[in-house]
């Protein structure tokens, strides 16, 4: 094919509502994209922005939750499976709760990234980076974006964009700068990875 026509596919796993993944898929949404390919949302909750919206622009979806599997090797399985069978070419995790076992990191090496709410190497292994910044009186913090291996919160950096914290600010006045920020930093990260695989 063409590299001037190549779309690259993308897959967003989400296990909340997804935030994130609503948002960068509305931002495509309004711009057309020349690599980009949006193929495939994964969720877990049935209340989900991301599937919903991806829905509403014929983005194809998938609900796959773990509770529904004898134990966390089908279910890795099971998602490995249906990535390969769509041939995606990078996985992004958004809000997804999960650790990615070897089995998803051998088939898709140095090609799944993920969104962490605190820059590296700060307030790692924690589901809640945002209230420990706040906790331990930080000034800066924000958002860190890396390619994961097979250890927790760690990897290679992509990108990395700091959040002023107010004195004043709350998790409630602090969490939509993170909203803001991240529909950024996903945007760069995306295009970087693109320009990466059509250059090899």
């Amino acid at each position: 094919m063409n590299i001037e026509n190549r779309k690259i596919k993308w897959a967003f796993l989400c296990s909340f509502w997804g935030k994130n993944a609503h948002d960068i898929i509305e931002l495509y949404a309004q711009q057309k994209q020349v690599h980009t390919q949006i193929s495939l949302v994964i969720y877990e909750q049935e209340s989900c922005g991301a599937a919903e919206i991806a829905t509403k622009n014929n983005i194809e979806t998938l609900f796959l939750s773990k509770t529904n599997y004898e134990n966390n090797r089908a279910y890795q399985q099971k998602l490995c499976d249906e990535l390969k069978k769509r041939k995606i070419d990078f996985i992004f995790l958004l809000g997804f709760q999960h650790i990615i076992k070897e089995k998803i990191l051998s088939a898709f090496p140095n090609r799944i990234i993920n969104i962490h709410p605190s820059l590296f190497p700060s307030f790692l292994g924690t589901k809640t980076a945002i209230q420990d910044a706040l906790d331990y009186g930080v000034k800066i913090t924000g958002i860190t974006t890396h390619i994961i291996d097979d250890k927790i919160d760690y990897g290679t950096i992509l990108f990395q964009s700091a959040i002023e914290v107010e004195e004043n600010d709350t998790f409630e006045s602090l969490y939509p700068k993170f909203s803001k920020e991240g529909v950024v930093i996903i945007h760069r990260t995306m295009q970087h990875m693109n320009a990466t695989l059509l250059k090899s």
